[in-house]
């Protein structure tokens, strides 16, 4: 049977490095053809393309950095549980009579260590993304995510949740059902819970939709990816009406992992393969196991009360600002 390749699916700022792949690719195939060894110019060519790469990965703009989170090969939360867990079950519905495929949990082994990870779940193509919602839950979605860390709590295992979402839904239906009450109970709950919380943006983080699984002891995030109260194009119509100046907004915005660290808002940035996590996920999720056992290591040490009390002076800092008098 005849099989075909994935074409890359490049972005605009990698079109330099698609070009320059391409004439390896053809000085490679001129000299085998003639029999000439052109092995030093390769290894130039390569050396060049690897410095491009770290180059334009080094310098992005926020916005182009929301390009990179919300790239369609990015890693997901399936792709990271299948990768970091010894084991892993899917547990589905909410107890109220439905299930929600856009925000996926259930419970597995990290290194031996048994616990419940759940997160928002973005598509591949189209017709994955339209069953998923495009990875913006409704409200049952949250309600499935507060069962399953309840689950957790009451059997002592650490929550791992990993956001990627553009929102939760807005729809009518789903402010029928709730969509505000469900995340708002999240939020009040996850304060509550004795267990360690680990949240980690892998994508884009937009919204209450993150903010509903993001209560946490530690709020670790990828290095493109992004968290913001709302997308540049919404706050750019909210504004300026024109969805346009997007650019200008994910500049005031402060949406990028370096940015918020210097915030406060974040804990870590977990680094990325030079040129995206999708250019080598497996390295991505070798870095996020790595980095999530050394913080539930940490978290461990500490009494449910401890991180109680630490959690809630976490989230009591962020937004806290000094006036000073001109």
């Amino acid at each position: 049977m005849a099989t075909t390749e994935r074409k890359p699916l490049l972005l605009d700022f990698e079109k330099p490095l698609a070009e320059l792949a391409t004439r390896i690719d053809q000085i490679r195939q001129l000299a085998e053809e003639n029999g000439v060894d052109v092995s030093g110019q390769i290894r130039q060519l390569e050396a060049r393309a690897m410095q491009l790469r770290e180059e334009i990965f080094t310098s992005l703009s926020p916005s182009q950095r929301l390009q990179v989170a919300r790239h369609p090969r990015r890693p997901s939360t399936l792709d990271y549980i299948q990768a970091i867990s010894d084991e892993w079950m899917e547990l589905h519905g909410d107890r109220c009579g439905g299930d929600d495929p856009a925000l996926v949990g259930g419970v597995g082994r990290l290194s031996g260590q048994p616990v419940v990870m759940l997160g928002h779940q973005k598509g591949r193509d189209t017709k994955d993304n339209i069953a998923r919602n495009f990875g913006m839950p409704y409200p049952g979605g949250y309600r499935k995510a507060m069962r399953l860390m309840e689950h957790a709590n009451k059997f002592s295992m650490p929550v791992l949740t990993f956001i990627d979402t553009p929102g939760a839904w807005s729809g009518v239906e789903a402010e029928h059902q709730g969509q505000g009450e469900a995340i708002a109970y999240n939020l009040r709950e996850m304060f509550c819970l004795d267990v360690p919380i680990i949240c980690t943006v892998i994508g884009e983080g937009g919204s209450g939709g993150a903010l509903g699984i993001g209560v946490g002891d530690r709020l670790l995030m990828f290095e493109h990816s992004v968290y913001t109260v709302a997308t540049p194009e919404a706050c750019a119509a909210i504004l300026w009406k024109d969805a346009g100046k997007a650019p200008q907004a994910a500049v005031a915005l402060k949406i990028i992992s370096h940015d918020l660290k210097k915030l406060g808002i974040i804990d870590q940035i977990l680094p990325e393969p030079t040129g995206g996590a999708h250019s080598d996920p497996l390295k991505a999720a070798t870095t996020l196991k790595q980095v999530l056992m050394e913080n539930l290591d940490q978290l461990n040490r500490l009494t449910a009360p401890e991180r109680r009390q630490m959690r809630y002076e976490k989230f009591r800092k962020i937004g806290v600002f000094t006036e000073v008098a001109h």
